[in-house]
């Protein structure tokens, strides 16, 4: 059987047999890389291989069997989640959302349907602007994200353009990322820079963290700033230099000030009765701080988003917690 397809803009710049794999979920791996050696695979009508980088415009001619050429079913999973969105800012590229306390991000294998992902493509596939049928391969995808119990900025990429240019400018750290918490005890210093070693144990789902350096250990650096205090509480501005799993909670928690409502790195014991059952914890603010070229995303260089509100911190601040 032949089939033809043309290399649209969110499928450029992906390897051919990764691109085919995802296209084609029943094309068995053997069968593909032996019909590319046998130019049963052409790329623009000339022979490939599994490594050639797609580009905008290629037109792809198979020569393969109708039963392996089988796309995915239209049923989409993210149709099942809720409406719920809150949308800090919006355009072509890019949605920077206000993630609540208590959504998960993605799937995992106790929450699948209700996620902030599928809460994401459901948006933008009933406005239009995003349609699996259209897509070989691409679908929105958040670029940071945040733990289950954590509110605050996600960022989530509606182009696979935008994806590939946010994950690079996050990975170099020109994303910088600011959070609000409340901890337990006051600060020996109005501000000041952690340093520690991070350890990850995946099987308990936590880490650890050390002042000494260690195999398999992440070098976090976590800023702070106390805005208040009250009674055995301080408010903090947390101005992550390193981005780790779980870095605030537990390098807060490893110098003696665990996160207000925190049982995983804290204790139940200390928040018993605060009403807290969960950290007072908020990614709250995002600056773009582009040292390097960012391509379509340059008009984004400088720009700073900050969420209105915090609900623990507004009440911290009014006396009112």
């Amino acid at each position: 059987m032949k089939t033809t397809l043309v290399i649209a803009q969110n499928d450029a710049g992906q390897r051919l047999d990764k691109f085919l794999t995802k296209t084609y979920h029943q094309l068995p791996a053997s069968l593909l890389y032996k019909a590319i050696r046998k130019k049963d695979i052409r790329r623009n009508g000339r022979r490939c291989t599994i490594s050639d980088r797609l580009e905008e415009g290629d037109v792809l001619t198979l020569f393969l069997p109708e039963d392996t050429l089988q796309t995915a079913p239209p049923t989409y999973e993210f149709m099942h989640a809720s409406r719920q969105l809150d949308i800090v800012y919006e355009d072509e590229h890019l949605l920077l959302l206000n993630k609540k306390a208590g959504l998960l991000v993605h799937p995992d294998d106790k929450e699948f349907t209700d996620t902030l992902i599928f809460r994401v493509q459901r948006y933008l596939y009933e406005k239009g602007a995003y349609d699996p049928a259209n897509e070989a391969s691409f679908a929105p995808a958040l670029v940071n994200r945040i733990d289950r119990n954590t509110s605050g900025i996600v960022i989530a990429a509606k182009t696979a353009v935008a994806l590939r240019i946010l994950n690079e400018k996050l990975k170099n750290r020109e994303i910088q990322k600011y959070y609000l918490c409340i901890v337990h005890g006051h600060m020996p210093r109005q501000s000041d820079t952690l340093e520690g070693f991070l350890e990850k144990n995946e099987k308990q789902n936590r880490v650890y963290i050390s002042d000494k350096a260690k195999q398999g250990a992440r070098t976090i650096r976590t800023r702070y700033r106390v805005l208040a205090e009250q009674d055995a509480l301080s408010l903090l501005e947390i101005h992550l230099l390193t981005g780790r799993t779980h870095q605030i909670r537990a390098h807060m928690a490893s110098i003696g000030h665990p996160l207000l409502g925190d049982g995983k790195y804290g204790s139940n014991a200390q928040n018993k009765g605060t009403g807290f059952t969960k950290q007072a914890l908020c990614s709250y603010r995002l600056k773009f701080d582009f040292t390097t070229p960012a391509g379509e995303l340059a008009y984004l260089n400088g720009r700073e988003f900050t969420l209105p509100n915090v609900w623990f911190a507004d009440q911290f601040k009014a006396g009112t917690l």
